[in-house]
């Protein structure tokens, strides 16, 4: 498909994504990649094969599989008429990104926080975090959702347009089995440790660019709003890497010093204290603004981000 075909079909992706969110009627693909995760599963352990080897397999074969279901639709719909091709890909990157559902996810915590009670406000963010809930203050609840809508921000925006404009809405389709792998079996339990490991290594590759591609639009989105890109900039070089994640550490501490609070810390997970640095030393407790504040950081980095993505295939024929 030509560059400007695809921008066409990114800025009608991000146009439904904002008008839309995640509609609960609309039957996702992410939820069919999860069933044919859950389905696979099984049937690759039973492989003589060593767990890692067999979940590599497994995360292999999904990937590959849901980029030529990709490529064959878009060709089939391309071969019917051009705008067909256009509005296939736009609905496959519209179902790869999740700006608005995002904001509106965290947007509720704050909500719960405000007018009804923090027991509220933990029930909400345990639907959008992977820690236990039942510990936390309300600022620990404000500083997960936060932090969710920093790190998502990269795995729900940044990351599924990087790749629509490398390789169109096939290759967002397989960067989104990559992501979904990882989130069901990229695990360090005993279950997943080893069958997980090359699910986790792959979503670590895939985000790597973007992760770090987000930070300067983080930083131009806080000067545009609050004045304070430079300490995004800051606070992303000095604490990017305090994270466990090689990836996630970025986008929060960006978002750390355009809002001014720390992140990380400790926190329970399945059971377990886990000790995370310290990302914006010095900086203030999480409030319940925050939440609001971090969300219009987000989707201001959203509109910058597409409005990169459309400019670059707009000017690649130029180039080329």
């Amino acid at each position: 498909m030509p560059a400007e075909g695809l921008a066409l079909a990114v800025t009608l992706a991000v146009t439904l994504d904002m008008l839309l969110g995640d509609p609960l009627w609309l039957p996702h693909p992410v939820r069919w990649m999860g069933k044919s995760i859950t389905w696979l599963e099984p049937r690759c352990r039973v492989f003589p094969l060593k767990q890692t080897l067999a979940g590599a397999l497994m995360a292999i074969l999904l990937v590959i599989s849901v980029w030529i279901i990709g490529l064959l639709l878009v060709r089939i719909a391309a071969a019917i008429h051009p705008a067909a091709g256009i509005l296939v890909q736009a609905v496959m990157i519209y179902v790869c990104i999740s700006a608005r559902s995002l904001a509106e996810a965290a947007l509720a915590v704050g909500q719960a926080l405000g007018h009804v009670g923090l027991d509220a406000a933990r029930q909400a963010v345990s639907m959008i975090v992977g820690r236990e809930v039942d510990r936390l203050d309300e600022s620990g609840v404000t500083r997960a959702a936060v932090e969710t809508v920093a790190e998502n921000l990269v795995d729900g925006f940044v990351s599924p347009l990087f790749f629509a404009v490398l390789g169109g809405a096939p290759l967002a389709m397989a960067y989104k089995m990559i992501n979904t792998l990882d989130s069901m079996v990229g695990y360090k339990n005993d279950r997943y440790l080893q069958f997980g490991r090359f699910a986790a290594r792959m979503d670590d590759v895939a985000n790597f660019i973007p992760a770090r591609l987000a930070v300067p639009f983080i930083a131009l989105a806080a000067q545009l709003l609050n004045g304070r890109g430079r300490a995004a900039l800051a606070t992303a070089f000095t604490d990017g890497r305090a994270h466990a994640s090689p990836n996630a550490g970025y986008p929060e501490a960006a978002f750390a010093g355009a809002l001014e609070l720390w992140m990380g810390g400790p926190n329970h997970y399945h059971g377990r204290l886990m000790e995370k640095p310290i990302i914006g030393t010095g900086f203030a407790d999480a409030r319940p603004a925050h939440i609001r504040q971090a969300c219009r950081l987000m989707l201001t980095t959203s509109i910058l981000v597409f409005m990169a993505a459309v400019t670059v295939l707009l000017l690649r024929p130029l180039v080329m």
